[in-house]
């Protein structure tokens, strides 16, 4: 039988729920804790975390070591989540604690980084000791709307003649390197690289994938031409796991971002390269169970570049007018541009410069073949005396390669067309350039122009490349001016025209 002292249901709900209104639930430690299900390959699946963002990093500790690993969400499922391991996924096994952070991946960003050779979450790994910097950014960060941008029309010099002249690009353009394995794709990025040198653009070079032995060789490329000054190496070798492959480009763009919206200045992205970037983001999609699609890669393989070359931009005045200019870089096999990952690609980007395997062992170096190369951006992003030399330049080129083919047969060749293979000869030669030397706008003018007007025809191919220098020092003592006038005033009007001319009569006087 019941006492008075013996609480009533009814009264002793009424109790329970003035104790929870009287507790001080801000106190209370609500975060929420997961568990383990299992690890793999650079993967986990973890229960228990409801509240999850993709994207949001989450902290493993691995019972093992009290050791803390870093992870990010990408799967949330019904009833688990599958996250990334950034780190050593060795140390964690089934059952170990998972905490949410309720933060999105960051990468420390600033002037600190400059010069330094760091890996995707921006820790140094050139042993220069710790990089100070008090600013981050989050690794993905939404790309900038059409009211802010404005249209690419200031150029981004190369110093590669083939380039700035047929192929240019501009500040804020997506222009793809494309070819086959070693035909001089990272040749290319790394002259634009040091030809910013006097250009005042932060360059960002991101390796994804490659052997540590290229990247340190590319490092000591860019100490001994000075171009580390103003340069951030990123990464993730061949060696790293997939999920560092699969962050380090947009750690690389969002380390560039910084430079664009806080400084309003130039910046360049070098992607080196999205093809291996692509087969982590597969491994990765394989092992998280992902529905496989076309070549095995997963459905959202697209969106993955989409949203990375996207945050490139030329920004109007109004918002700081900085730029961002991206460089990926894609490995055909056996030339097929008409792969999975190449077709992509080439649909988000403004253009591409195709490298050649047949022009390389042919010795015409950088193999670019103008035919299937283009820029959308077009003359837009040349200065006006370049874009006056190079419509016949590109039109010479075009037909040259045309009658090449003809040529093959043996047959007889009237005059004009003998002409014109000797012209495209001459101009095969002159855009021949060795690698490390980028050649600023004004010598390229005045080169391209001498080529296309005549002033070439009489030199045997084999010994252009050798007039062009004697004829650049020439100029560089005894016409300094003409060089000047193009530098300041960026076109090429008559007064210019004929300064050029006296300048290549005399020389050729001297010849």
């Amino acid at each position: 039988m019941a006492t008075d002292s013996v609480l009533r249901a009814g009264e002793l709900k009424e109790v329970l729920l003035k104790e929870i209104e009287a507790a001080d639930l801000a106190a209370l430690d609500t975060q929420e804790i997961g568990t383990v299900l299992e690890v793999k390959d650079g993967t986990a699946r973890v229960y228990g975390l409801a509240s999850a963002m993709a994207g949001e990093m989450l902290e493993f500790s691995a019972s093992e070591t009290g050791e803390t690993v870093t992870g990010l969400a990408l799967n949330l499922e019904e009833d688990n989540l599958g996250a990334v391991i950034l780190g050593d996924y060795l140390q964690l096994k089934e059952g170990d604690e998972v905490r949410r952070t309720a933060r999105v991946l960051e990468v420390p960003v600033g002037q600190a980084l400059i010069g330094r050779v760091v890996d995707p979450l921006g820790n140094p790994i050139d042993g220069l000791g710790p990089i100070k910097t008090d600013a981050f950014r989050k690794l993905e960060s939404q790309a900038p709307g059409i009211v802010v941008r404005e249209p690419v029309k200031v150029p981004l010099q190369t110093g590669i003649k083939a380039i700035d002249s047929m192929i240019p690009i501009g500040r804020g353009q997506r222009e793809l390197i494309i070819g086959d394995r070693g035909t001089g794709k990272t040749a290319i990025a790394l002259d634009t690289i040091i030809h910013q040198k006097t250009e005042n653009v932060v360059c960002v070079y991101i390796a994804i994938g490659q052997r540590e032995s290229t990247v340190a060789r590319v490092v000591e490329h860019l100490k001994e031409t000075g171009a580390m000054e103003y340069s951030i190496v990123v990464v993730a070798g061949a060696a790293d796991p997939a999920p560092m492959q699969f962050i380090a480009p947009y750690a690389g763009c969002a380390m560039a971002e910084y430079f664009m919206y806080e400084k309003h200045g130039d910046t360049l992205c070098v992607y080196d390269d999205l093809s291996k970037h692509a087969q982590a983001y597969r491994q990765l999609s394989l092992v998280l169970r992902r529905p496989p699609g076309r070549e095995a890669y997963p459905g959202d393989v697209f969106y993955l570049h989409a949203r990375l070359l996207e945050r490139a931009a030329k920004l109007n005045e109004a918002h700081g007018g900085g730029s961002l200019t991206a460089l990926p870089v894609i490995e055909t096999q056996a030339g097929d541009v008409s792969a999975y990952i190449p077709t992509n690609v080439i649909s988000i980007t403004d253009g591409q410069i195709y490298l050649e395997g047949d022009l390389f062992y042919a010795n015409v170096r950088p193999a670019i073949n103008p035919g299937i190369s283009v820029s959308r951006v077009g003359g837009n992003a040349q200065i006006k005396a370049m874009k006056r030399v190079a419509g016949r330049l590109r039109l010479d080129y075009a037909q040259y390669r045309e009658l090449e083919a003809f040529a093959q047969f043996g047959s007889d060749l009237d005059k004009a067309t003998q002409d014109q293979l000797a012209r495209g000869q001459r101009i095969v030669e002159v855009l021949k350039q060795p690698q490390y030397v980028p050649m600023s706008v004004e010598k390229q003018i005045t080169i391209i122009y001498a080529v296309t007007n005549g002033y070439l025809d009489d030199v045997p191919p084999r010994d252009v490349r050798e007039w062009e220098k004697d004829f650049h020092e020439f100029m560089d003592a005894k016409h300094p001016e003409v060089f000047e006038t193009i530098r300041r005033k960026k076109t090429l009007d008559d007064n210019a025209v004929k300064a050029l001319q006296r300048a290549l009569d005399e020389f050729r006087a001297l010849k």
